[in-house]
Order: structure tokens, then sequence, then C-alpha cells
């Protein structure tokens, strides 16, 4: 079974981007395992809390002006 998992800040994405996410990730994974995959393929989008993720130091806040919009 093909699994991909995004991690992403929270409400940085709308519904329907995590909808073409799944989509395009699922049509991906088709072309390399061939369109028997495509029922067993598992998309997981987790969204982090603000300060859940750092790098190098920083630790990160998404601020309001990049928050999805539903």
């Amino acid at each position: 079974m093909p699994f991909a998992n995004f991690k992403v800040p929270e409400a940085a994405l709308t519904t329907t981007q995590k909808e073409e996410i799944v989509h395009r990730t699922t049509a991906m994974l088709v072309e390399y395992f061939s369109e028997a995959a495509r029922p067993h393929t598992m998309v997981l989008i987790e969204e982090i809390k603000d300060g859940g993720y750092a790098r190098a130091d920083e630790v990160f806040v998404i601020p309001e002006a990049y928050r999805a919009k539903d």
C-alpha cells in the first residue's frame, strides 16, 4: 500500500487545497505503481500547531496573513 504523509502548519491550507494534494499525490503514486494501487493508496495530511515545529533553533508560528481562508 503506497503511503504519503504531509506535515503542514495548522490552518495553512484550505480544505480544497488539501483535497488537491490528496488527488495529485494519489495520481503520482498510480503513475509509479499502476492503477491497481489507487484503492490502497493512503495520503495523510497532518496539521502541526503553531510552535510545534522548528528549524535551526527557530520555532515557527504561521503569520495571520498566511492562514488559509476556507
